[in-house]
């Protein structure tokens, strides 16, 4: 490339690999503690309960608070990432989800713990659209499965943080004290993000790594956000991708992120520990399957028969977890890891929706698709709690109220049927041989 071609950009590819990789590390950094507090309700559970004195719909909706607010702060998220950019997008993020995990674990009242929780899910809303972007700028397109695949890899070891590590961190710390540090460690990644993140290559001197025969022809026009955010929306193959993240996510996200453990502890007569043991199992293969799926859809080049075959699988899961005679241990983990791995194929929605969009409109094309994961977990997770609490024949533990197996059984029932949507969902998502069709 010349410098006629890269504009002022000078090449420097040891530079640009060190910019690069500093700013991932940054944005994925950010991205963990996004996961820690997605999960982490499930850990606490007992305790939230037991502290708030919290039936199971009102425990769902205290941890529903975060997919609400972060299911409907996605199309503005994408909309900042297009605009604003990177940079502020992730600073603002980290302050105020750091301010609000503070004010969760001060909380001493139920609305307090539910304003903290709004907080959290205000300030972490931001950080997966921008991080995409990010990946879309600084990344080459044909390795964007696979980065999506490694985001959320990294992503989930906040998942799986908050999941075993947490409960052993909870016999020598109070609940309170550990969402107080993390809150503290969010203001650090956002004064982290202000020094190093930027929002594109040419913002350093570098010239961007991907450029289009026809992109000044076919280019949105930068102050008319609003138009390119109906633009998108009018296209109807982004929404499939949604109504598999509804179906598919909205369910694996309640049953990781609250009510895996209560489960295993009514049901099966776990410690809290041996139940996180074994959502950790499932974290991790959810972690390693969507980095898998990520780079197996690159080396393939295809994105829509592996997501079908994802969304069958997962679906299968659930059959096997209600119908089957599997017990905690072994077959329990082995149960676990498959439902985990198989769920993690949706990470293929996010490169089909930035395929089918101009790559200035990215950060709006995934956020629209990622909108489902989030819906589909805010009404999910109360709706679980509730129709458990029809059956509940009034166990209580410590303050806790306790579950049967067929209360929890007609969750799992509901969630298979948001599976089998996600299935349907599937084969409407349009192939695009893991190139941009629309440049």
């Amino acid at each position: 490339m010349t410098k006629e071609a890269a504009g002022t950009c000078e090449p420097n590819p040891l530079g640009f690999e060190m910019a690069k990789w500093s700013i991932f590390f940054i944005l994925i950094l950010t991205y963990i503690l996004v996961y820690f507090h997605r999960m982490a309700p499930g850990v606490v559970s007992e305790f939230l309960m037991a502290e708030f004195k919290t039936t199971g719909t009102r425990l769902g909706t205290l941890s529903a608070i975060y997919f609400f607010v972060y299911a409907c702060m996605q199309i503005p998220s994408g909309v900042i990432a297009d605009t604003l950019g990177t940079r502020t997008s992730v600073v603002s993020g980290n302050l105020v989800a750091g301010i609000g995990s503070i004010v969760f674990g001060m909380a001493g009242s139920f609305e307090m713990a539910c304003a903290g929780r709004f907080l959290v899910g205000l300030g972490v809303s931001v950080v997966f659209v921008s991080i995409m972007k990010n990946n879309s700028v600084w990344f080459h397109e044909r390795v964007f499965g696979l980065m999506s695949g490694l985001t959320l890899l990294f992503g989930n070891l906040g998942s799986v943080l908050a999941a075993g590590p947490l409960s052993s961190l909870l016999t020598f710390f109070e609940w309170r004290m550990v969402f107080m540090g993390i809150g503290c460690l969010s203001l650090g990644l956002a004064f982290l993000g202000f020094l190093m993140v930027r929002n594109r290559p040419e913002d350093m001197g570098f010239a961007p790594p991907n450029l289009y025969s026809d992109q000044n022809k076919t280019q949105p026009r930068p102050g008319n956000w609003i138009k390119n955010l109906g633009s998108v929306i009018m296209v109807l193959r982004i929404w499939p991708g949604f109504w598999v993240q509804f179906g598919m996510i909205g369910g694996l996200y309640s049953f990781m992120g609250l009510w895996g453990i209560p489960y295993l502890r009514d049901v099966h007569g776990l410690t809290r520990g041996t139940a996180a043991d074994h959502m950790t199992v499932m974290l991790l293969s959810f972690a390693v399957g969507a980095l898998f799926f990520g780079w197996f859809s690159d080396r393939m080049g295809l994105r829509k028969p592996i997501l079908i075959a994802s969304v069958a699988l997962y679906s299968l899961s659930w059959i096997l977890l209600m119908y089957t005679s599997w017990s905690p241990g072994l077959p329990g983990y082995l149960l676990f890891g498959f439902m985990g791995f198989a769920g993690s194929g949706f990470v293929l929605t996010f490169a089909c929706a930035k395929e089918i969009i101009h790559p200035e409109l990215s950060g709006m094309a995934v956020s629209v698709v990622n909108t489902g994961c989030f819906i589909g977990t805010a009404l999910m997770q109360p709706l679980f709690g509730y129709l458990a609490d029809q059956t509940w024949a009034g166990t209580l533990e410590n303050g806790v109220r306790i579950y049967a197996a067929s209360d929890y059984h007609n969750g799992f029932i509901a969630m298979f049927i948001f599976a089998l949507l996600a299935l349907a969902a599937s084969f409407r998502v349009r192939e695009t041989h893991c190139r941009n069709v629309c440049v």
